[in-house]
């Protein structure tokens, strides 16, 4: 592994409740506060499904900005289904991309949208290779 691929974080307990404060270790990340009570901050588990929204989100701004597209909006929801069971993991992960803009079509949509899911979203890939994926496109 070489240094460029290597990213680095540190957790630290708030000394209250399920309450942590994490940043990445480069000075310039700003400290995010993850409460697993959901009650000052994000869950850990909802976290990780902003995570895999905000990566898909970014592939498929990138991937249109440079198609030409000029982007007013691009929303994300994003919902997970959890086993009942212990670990809880997701098993399911459900996106609905929002996308307006100048120049863009539905081709151009759905294509960003297929390569980010299927091919570039680094948070996806670092899950369960089982967890059912889906995805809707609405034009905007």
């Amino acid at each position: 592994m070489t240094l460029s691929n290597l990213r680095a974080a540190r957790l630290e307990w708030t000394g209250s409740g399920m309450r942590f404060r994490g940043a990445g270790t480069d000075p310039v990340t700003p400290a995010v506060e993850i409460d697993g009570d959901g009650e000052t901050g994000p869950t850990p588990t909802l976290l990780l499904l902003l995570s895999a929204a905000a990566c898909s989100a970014s592939d498929v701004v990138l991937i249109l900005t440079k198609g030409r597209v000029a982007l007013h909006r691009v929303t994300v929801d994003v919902q997970g289904t959890r086993r009942a069971e212990e670990p809880r993991r997701y098993v399911a992960i459900r996106y609905r991309f929002t996308i307006a803009g100048d120049g863009l079509d539905r081709a151009k949509a759905e294509r960003a949208v297929k390569l980010s899911v299927e091919k570039y979203c680094s948070v996806m890939h670092t899950l369960a290779p089982d967890i059912d994926v889906a995805y809707d496109i609405a034009l905007a």
